[in-house]
């Protein structure tokens, strides 16, 4: 039985999902270090092998689908009431460690977001809290899993509330706040005080902000490009190579081969972001590799960033689509950086003097808020994992025209956008948050007796008499629904005994005004009430079996108890 949680129990319960959520983290990042520690000579062979070890270990150990791990989340706070499976505790977790420290190119923060949000489901569930109160919990393993991995306590909180949780009440912040800080304290003992993006960056300069403008129109552009063909190509990867083992040997060759021509593709790329953030740049060295001898030569070198900028979107999208487990929020950071550093560099060329390590990290926080359309964490994560608080004014400048610039054509983001298509987002808006949470098959209703279209009136005399219903679904032979008796339609025919022992069900039956389909979505339900302007409608399967009516009055009366869940304050 869910029992209503008090503020007390709450904030205990958020302190130890906090403290799972950074141990998680920690442990994730200790894992990829580790796996990462076993690579010798040859790196570019290794993301194939760990895409084949995940994809084992998915299959024949998890036997559940845990990509995505960012939306699968949102999935289970819309529609499976924040329930997550006790496997998502561990399983993202140690496939993902595999994938990112064999070289997968995909980011670590998806994976460990899902192990976060599992803690604090399953631990919301053992305590039996409400669905309000799970949700919260969900949100605090979440947003403490973004806070243990990068050591930003806000950034964890603007993630959950900007991403994940859109209608959290207020009072639920001091959860949030316990676990990030409790997280945060977990990563500073176990990993050190340092940050994860140590920066040596130039002092703003106010005649910049014209360049950081421009910045944030690139952002946006490519931000799109990111968000479209990411999920383009992995649906077409999914289409056409349907076998997992086909789909594993095209993706591994083809991310081999990436890799090798482009050696920081390989992994999540942070070294390279390092490098970027420090005023260096990429050092060709003694590679073989033929396209490496770009970087030797001034132009060269934009022309090389641009192609990593380009093929990252595909390297990341093969690491997920041929078995790798991970996500892309470490893929936009690197991309963001790579842009910021490729947009100042071009300027530089041309006779200026911009501070490419500065731009990096603005490039960083803009991709973010254009390919997650969340401003406020890209602006504030980026400041507290680099300590560039003195580009403030640049990062907010940058990552609100990015937002502005995605948003004219793309209205949701990469977590969001197949959630949205299906009807099942939660969104800022309560009427639609709380339509999306409320299931049809809670609210059908089957007391109404069923008629045979075949039946005479004084057939069903005993059953119509006996009901205190106005509405009777009629079926056809087959059993299939075939349209609605209605007392209306009886009653002038009751004081008629020649009519009512020849006149039957199916001369006196109607079509419904409209008819819901079991799958349908709550919003779709509600404009055919208001279209038909009646009070109840009949549910059929898509098959056309009956299962029942549902009335306008028990969706409001859903809808009350619902919005009174997912608003209440304590």
């Amino acid at each position: 039985m869910m029992i209503r949680e008090t503020p007390t129990k709450l904030l205990l319960l958020s302190l130890l999902v906090g403290l799972c959520a950074g141990v998680a983290a920690v442990a994730l990042l200790k894992l990829i270090g580790f796996v990462h520690g076993l690579i010798r000579s040859g790196h570019f062979i290794y993301p194939a092998v760990g895409m084949l070890i995940s994809l084992l270990l998915v299959r024949y150990v998890v036997k559940d689908n845990i990509g995505h791990g960012v939306t699968k989340v949102l999935l289970a706070v819309s529609r499976n009431e924040s329930r997550i499976k006790p496997h998502n505790m561990w399983s993202s977790l140690l496939t993902s460690a595999v994938t990112i420290g064999l070289g997968g190119s995909v980011g670590a923060e998806a994976p460990i977001v899902y192990t976060g949000a599992a803690l604090g489901s399953n631990i919301g569930r053992m305590a039996k809290l409400s669905y309000r109160g799970m949700t919260v919990l969900l949100g605090c393993g979440a947003a403490g899993a973004i806070a243990g991995i990068f050591k930003a306590p806000l950034a964890g909180i603007l993630f959950t509330l900007e991403i994940l949780l859109f209608n959290i009440s207020m009072s639920s912040i001091m959860p949030l706040l316990v676990s990030t800080l409790t997280a945060t304290v977990v990563s500073y003992v176990f990993m050190g005080p340092q940050s994860p993006f140590a920066c040596s960056l130039a002092p703003f300069n106010m005649g910049n902000l014209p360049f950081y403008l421009v910045l944030g129109v690139f952002c946006g552009v490519m931000s799109q490009y990111f968000t479209r063909f990411t999920l383009w190509l992995e649906d077409r990867l999914h289409r056409d190579l349907r076998s997992p083992w086909v789909r594993w040997a095209v993706c591994g060759l083809g991310l081999t081969l990436l890799v090798w021509l482009f050696p920081p593709l390989f992994g999540e790329g942070y070294e390279s972001v390092g490098e970027l953030l420090n005023g260096g740049v990429f050092n060709p060295g003694s590679d073989p590799n033929p396209l490496m001898i770009l970087l030797r030569s001034p132009w060269g070198m934009p022309v090389f960033l641009a192609l990593v900028l380009l093929l990252k979107v595909v390297s990341m999208t093969l690491t997920n689509a041929g078995g790798g487990v991970g996500g892309t929020f470490g893929p936009t950071l690197f991309e963001g950086a790579i842009l910021g550093f490729l947009v100042a560099r071009i300027v530089n060329l041309c006779g200026l003097s911009l501070p490419e390590q500065n731009f990096a990290l603005v490039g960083m926080a803009g991709l973010m808020a254009g390919v997650m359309q969340a401003p406020m964490t890209a602006i504030f994560l980026i400041a507290e994992i680099t300590g560039g608080y003195d580009l403030l004014l640049p990062l907010i400048l940058c990552s609100t025209v990015s937002y502005g610039v995605t948003r004219t054509r793309e209205k949701y983001s990469i977590y969001t956008k197949r959630i949205a298509q299906s009807g099942d987002l939660l969104t800022h808006d309560s009427d639609h948050a709380v339509l999306t949470l409320l299931k049809l098959r809670d609210l059908i209703r089957d007391k109404y007796p069923r008629l045979s279209m075949d039946d005479t009136l004084e057939d069903v005399s005993g059953v119509i008499s006996g009901s205190t219903v106005a509405v009777f679904p009629v079926l056809g032979n087959d059993g299939r629904f075939v349209g609605v008796l209605e007392m209306d339609d009886i009653r002038k025919h009751i004081f008629e005994p020649d009519k009512i022992s020849t006149l039957k069900v199916k001369d006196l039956m109607h079509s419904p005004a409209d008819i819901v389909y079991e799958d349908e979505r709550m919003e779709d339900v509600m404009r055919k009430f208001e279209r038909s302007e009646i009070w109840r409608l009949p549910v059929l399967t898509r098959e056309g079996i009956y299962l029942g009516f549902i009335s306008r009055s028990r969706i409001l009366a859903a809808y009350r108890e619902e919005l009174k869940l997912i608003t209440a304050e304590d």
